[in-house]
């Protein structure tokens, strides 16, 4: 039986440490349950140091959520003013909420967005122009093209980790360099670059290599256009410090990584789909950020969780 001495009071531990907990949560636990449990987190949760960093990570199935994705990111970009610098968008991004973003957030550093169809070159366009300060950005399983591409690089000068990632396919004419030429054009800071399951051929790779003289990481993994070999293998072994090759296992990729042998077109292929996507939860209703989104921005959040 515990007895009083050994009980422990959490809401004792100093804040900062209480703040570092609660951080590892995640936003969409932090906004949905953390923040009700008491007024000394409630508190702790309205600090914009908290929000430095948004984590909305989630299984994919937007249908059965008793909550909106959209209303909870835009809530918790606002409760950032102005010092997010990391931020992880999945299955719900859209335009306006990107827009949104980029706005309330100049000093964003790190922007990774995943299977996010209603994204559109023309609005990823607009948000790039609004973050120059921006150093890393994943785009994973969306429908953007080079348009957006070149945007990005002029936009963000910074830019030293990019990964663009599609489902592998080996329909071999299905070949298109037009990616690859606009990062080799704009993007010459890169570091780091995966571009898993792109269409790229050895042209392209070349036009890499001569473009992105700083690259030490490239990912090449199911990008079956291309052929390393002779030369271009030799360039690549010499200037790349780790190269993941077209036919390299995927065991540590985090996506489903079948390949696709056929089709007719890109949209015959599921999205980015992790794993998990398979295993679904049941979800508490909770109220506040239920019900279709109206990307009404200036709603007042706090006076639905608390008045």
């Amino acid at each position: 039986m515990t007895t009083a001495a050994e009980t422990r009071n959490w809401l004792e531990l100093p804040l900062d440490v209480t703040a570092s907990i609660l951080s590892r949560i995640g936003a969409i636990e932090i906004l949905n349950s953390a923040q009700n449990v008491c007024s000394l987190w409630r508190n702790i949760c309205k600090d914009p140091l908290m929000w430095r960093s948004i984590d909305m990570h989630n299984l994919g199935d937007l249908w059965d959520m008793d909550y909106d994705l959209a209303k909870m990111c835009v809530h918790a970009v606002d409760r950032s003013c102005g010092h997010l610098l990391d931020i992880n968008v999945e299955y719900f991004g859209t335009d306006a909420l990107l827009l949104h973003i980029s706005e309330r957030s100049v000093h964003l550093k790190r922007l990774r967005i995943v299977s996010c169809y209603n994204i559109s070159d023309e609005g990823l366009s607009e948000a790039a122009l609004k973050l120059p300060f921006l150093e890393e950005l994943e785009i994973s399983y969306c429908s953007i093209s080079k348009d957006a591409l070149e945007t990005i690089g002029r936009s963000c000068p910074l830019l030293k980790s990019f990964k663009f990632n599609v489902q592998g396919c080996r329909r071999f004419h299905l070949e298109s360099d037009d990616e690859a030429l606009a990062i080799a054009q704009t993007m010459p800071e890169l570091r780091h670059l995966q571009l898993f399951g792109n269409k790229l051929t050895n042209d392209g790779l070349l036009a890499i290599l001569n473009g992105c003289p700083h690259l030490e990481y490239l990912d090449l993994r199911q990008c079956f256009n291309v052929s390393l070999g002779g030369n271009l293998e030799k360039r690549c072994v010499e200037r790349i410090k780790n190269l993941r090759r077209p036919n390299d296992s995927t065991h540590d990729y985090e996506f489903y990584t079948e390949v696709h042998d056929t089709g007719s077109s890109d949209e015959d292929y599921p999205s980015g789909i992790s794993d998990i996507d398979f295993m679904s939860d049941d979800y508490d209703d909770y109220f506040e950020f239920s019900g279709d989104s109206d990307y009404d921005f200036g709603y007042d959040y706090d006076a639905v969780l608390f008045d």
